[in-house]
């Protein structure tokens, strides 16, 4: 099951695409029709009656594919995604502190005591020049 969701189910939905590319730039346009009116020729690849029908029935079976292989690869993308953001997340670090048994905040801590007496203040250093 692994194998076809990785290498069958892609394979098969760049085949598709591409060959959806082709379908719908091999068709003509509305307006092509106009220029017979006036005597230009008409030069189609399937013959004189044209490939309308043809041509919209390959780009319906194209179409079908390109949706049932990209539902497909976005279903199996869903199912083997199991990990969430949150569970990636790191442990909360310990350097937050925690709190006692009581509930109550720990007491902050108090600055040293400090003298009367001021230790002297340094002389500024003269700027070299």
């Amino acid at each position: 099951m692994n194998a076809l969701i990785s290498y069958v189910v892609p394979a098969i939905h760049v085949v598709a695409c591409l060959f959806l590319i082709v379908v719908v730039l091999l068709q003509t346009g509305k307006g092509a029709d106009m220029g017979a009116v006036f005597g230009g020729g008409s030069q189609t690849l399937f013959g004189a009656s044209g490939a309308g029908n043809f041509l919209t029935k390959l780009t319906t079976a194209t179409f079908i594919a390109f949706l049932a292989t990209s539902l497909f690869l976005t279903w199996g993308q869903s199912r083997s995604t199991t990990s969430r953001l949150l569970d990636q997340l790191p442990p909360p670090s310990a350097s937050a502190p925690a709190t006692p048994q009581g509930g109550a905040e720990p007491a902050a801590p108090t600055a040293p005591e400090t003298s009367d007496t001021a230790p002297p203040a340094e002389a500024p250093t003269p700027p070299v020049q």
